[in-house]
């Protein structure tokens, strides 16, 4: 019997999607179960646990109606003109929570005010929330980072790292919308001024070099999608033994500086590699002349966040390549995964999608849940992995503790998964843990270059 846990904080999009596939889970099982003569029910239903406890599935709805409605209304939740529009203000609140939350008067004299100004401002009218977070890393950050080179204290110091600590991740990924989108903000011109230099301020605060994330990401990753060339790619590693993954963030960590720009020079990109180079190189330059200048503020405002977010890069790296069908690996389908949980979605612009990422970096992060529905056939015939109830940190610590089990219990299973029982299925992501020899490497990628 199937179990899909619907956390109360689920995006209302990620609890249709759970739902959608809980009824494809329902509907495999049922044609199973029925016997020749088309007769009988169906008892091994999928549960839904809710807060309230355990809920099952009543009578099956035909999955082309059921399809149908799910896909409508995850399109006119980002649909403008659709009367089920809900564009996205706060990331622990969903906008049609917050009438009840809310004052009436604040709610229609405050927030409402700011919502239709907001999208102005948002180069998307879902994007309302892009806008609520620089608002926020601008009236905090900065001047808590300004205060503490003007008069530092440790307390305020640790103060300071715990709220970077906080705003990281989700920064992070609105920065991922902006190098694919090359900007997040309406493109007016003060706007797109401010769009274009706002990174170059926060960037910092936040962990990140100046360009770094754009290059290797953009420029690099996405180019070689964790193939033999790609410098964070998890195909040479032994995804579940955490000494290889050492190596792999120890190699990110003290190397990429000069890695990155290596890897654009033997590709033949010589102006990107000294770009690459030029920008990380004078972040660090800057680096040391604020240490001289005041090593603690600096030390709390600057490096420890980039000392942090080095290795979350890397962990959250390799929780979404760590699985890799043998038989395909150069497929976004194979080696990637898809996530439906609260970290990555909720606060974290629908990161769990990861796969729909792959297929194209240039969609929206609110469009991957169509994505996901309109092409869902297409994930179950590429043998595609959906997880839910565990983030990407968590799938890397359980990698480690060899705990396949609960991986498995954290997999939604879709096609021919379906009919697979537990051990089957850790016994799957078990094989596509595996680390590649060089020969496979050669027969499957065509290519064995060492990295």
């Amino acid at each position: 019997m199937e179990t899909i846990v619907l956390s109360p904080e689920l995006t209302p999009a990620d609890v249709l999607v759970l739902k959608n596939l809980a009824g494809d889970i329902q509907d495999r099982q049922s044609d199973l179960k029925r016997p020749a003569d088309g007769t009988g029910t169906d008892s091994a239903t999928p549960k839904e646990k809710l807060q309230s406890g355990s809920l099952s599935h009543g009578a099956p709805e035909p999955a082309e109606t059921r399809n149908a409605r799910d896909l409508a209304h995850l399109v006119g939740l980002n649909d403008p003109a659709s009367q089920d529009f809900e564009p996205s203000v706060f990331s622990s609140w969903d906008l049609s929570e917050l009438s009840t939350r809310l004052h009436p008067a604040v709610h229609r004299h405050i927030l409402q005010p700011y919502i239709s100004w907001a999208r102005t401002v948002a180069r998307h009218d879902t994007d309302v929330i892009m806008v609520t977070h620089l608002i926020m890393y601008f009236t905090t950050s900065i001047p808590s980072a300004i205060w503490l080179f003007y008069r530092f204290s440790y307390l305020h110091g640790i103060l300071h790292v715990i709220m970077q600590g906080y705003y990281i991740g989700a920064h992070t990924l609105m920065r991922h919308q902006h190098i694919h989108q090359r900007g997040v903000l309406a493109k007016r011109s003060w706007m797109q001024v401010f769009d274009q230099a706002f990174p170059y301020i926060l960037d910092p605060l936040m962990g990140h070099t100046w360009n770094s994330y754009y290059y290797h990401h953009v420029k690099h990753h996405h180019v070689e999608g964790n193939g033999p060339d790609d410098l964070s790619s998890t195909i040479r590693y032994q995804r579940d033994n955490v000494w290889h993954f050492l190596h792999y963030v120890g190699r990110f960590y003290f190397l990429i500086w000069l890695d990155l720009p290596l890897y654009f020079i033997r590709k033949g990109r010589l102006t990107t590699g000294l770009k690459a180079a030029t920008w990380e190189l004078s972040n660090y330059v800057a680096l040391i002349v604020l240490l001289r200048l005041n090593f603690r503020a600096t030390f709390f405002t600057l490096l420890l966040p980039l000392l942090c977010m080095r290795v979350g890069l890397m962990v959250g790296n390799w929780g979404q390549h760590a699985f890799v069908d043998a038989d395909e690996p150069d497929s976004d389908y194979r080696s990637s995964i898809t996530l439906i949980d609260v970290p990555s979605n909720r606060y974290c612009y629908n990161d769990g999608y990861h796969t729909s990422h792959h297929l194209n970096p240039l969609r929206h992060w609110r469009d991957h849940p169509v994505h996901f529905i309109q092409n869902k056939e297409i994930y179950s015939q590429e043998h595609a992995l959906v997880f839910h109830n565990i983030d990407y940190i968590m799938i890397t610590v359980k990698l480690f503790q060899h705990d396949y089990d609960h991986l498995a219990k954290c997999l939604v299973p879709i096609g021919d998964q379906i009919d697979m029982t537990l051990e089957e299925r850790a016994a799957m992501l078990k094989r596509h843990t595996r680390q590649f020899s060089e020969e496979e490497i050669r027969e499957k990628f065509g290519t064995a270059k060492a990295i």
